[in-house]
Formats: C-alpha cells, sequence, structure tokens
C-alpha cells in the first residue's frame, strides 16, 4: 500500500506533466529515489466532470514508477486516439486518477477472476486489450461480460477467452486527486 504522502507526490508529478505539456508549467523531474524509484507499472486516466478525458499506461514493471506517471500523464492528455489534446482551458476541470499495477497473473479458470478486485489483460496472436479493475464496477459488469469486453478492447472476438486468447489478472492500487 503507498503512505499518502506517496500518492501525493505521484499525483503531483502526474498534474505538473500535463500542465507542463499543455503549455502551461515546467516539467517535472521525478526524484530519483522512495516510491519515483520503484519498478511498476501504472495507468494515468483523466476526467472532465466525471467523463473520461484519456487514459493510458504502461502494464510491465520495467522502469522507475516516477517516469512510468510522467510519461503516461503526458500520454493521456495528449496521445489517447479517442480524445483530442488537453487543452489549457480545461485544465482547471481535469481529475487525475492513478492505477499502480500489481503483477500479472496467468487465469487458468475464469472463477479466479474477481469483478472490483481484478484487472484483465487478453492477448490472441498480436492482439492485447487490458480493462483496469475499477471498469468492471463503474460499469456493474459481472465476470462474463467484463471478459468480453476485454476481448474486444483487445479488437477481437467477444469469446476469444473461450477460443485460445490466453487470460491474465492484475490487482490495482486506485487514487485520485479529487
Amino acid at each position: 500500500m503507498t503512505s499518502h504522502e506517496d500518492r501525493r507526490l505521484l499525483l503531483k508529478l502526474a498534474r505538473d506533466a500535463v500542465v507542463a505539456h499543455v503549455g502551461a508549467g515546467v516539467a517535472p523531474a521525478p526524484p530519483p529515489a522512495g516510491v519515483c524509484a520503484r519498478r511498476g507499472g501504472a495507468f494515468v486516466t483523466l476526467h472532465r466532470h466525471g467523463d473520461l478525458r484519456g487514459c493510458i499506461g504502461h502494464v510491465e514493471a520495467a522502469d522507475p514508477l516516477g517516469h512510468v506517471i510522467v510519461r503516461c500523464a503526458v500520454a493521456a492528455c495528449s496521445t489517447d486516439p479517442r480524445f483530442p489534446p488537453v487543452t489549457t482551458a480545461e485544465l482547471p476541470h481535469i481529475d487525475i486518477e492513478l492505477s499502480l499495477l500489481g503483477p500479472l497473473e496467468p487465469v487458468i479458470e475464469i472463477d479466479e477472476i474477481e469483478v472490483g478486485r481484478h484487472g484483465l489483460v487478453v492477448e490472441m496472436h498480436w492482439r492485447r486489450g487490458l480493462l483496469l479493475p475499477q471498469v468492471a464496477t463503474e460499469w456493474q459488469w459481472d465476470r462474463e461480460t467484463f471478459l468480453m469486453q476485454t476481448c474486444v478492447k483487445a479488437g477481437l472476438s467477444r469469446d476469444a477467452w473461450r477460443t485460445g486468447a490466453t487470460l491474465k489478472r492484475f490487482e490495482a492500487e486506485v487514487f485520485g486527486d479529487r
């Protein structure tokens, strides 16, 4: 579990990265120690008035978390293909949510997936889709719907999880600045 101070630091890094990228501040340099030095995967999700405004992440725990947060925050505000780049006028209305990812675990039986606790990764050939744990809860999906929607996110058939796709689950520590 990340401390309250570490959460505040990571959220400040994300916000400073968004503000700097939009052109209203100085790009942050993550501290080289503490939580920022810990290797980890993370997603940065932006909301505006409660609506999704961007979400980009890095799954593998290969880079220091501080760098992952900054890189994903910039990408979420500028390169999420579902949205135009965030503007300076939007900055006061942007809420930031961070999801710090735990390790990926293979799923053998679907009853190993707990909705609201686990996020999912579905892979088949070169296609890959990921949905964070909070997505299933927000949409009130059951396990099968969560699996189907993760397949759709990967660009696969809704039942690809039954026909050879690889399933992995993960937990995430989720927190936001509002």
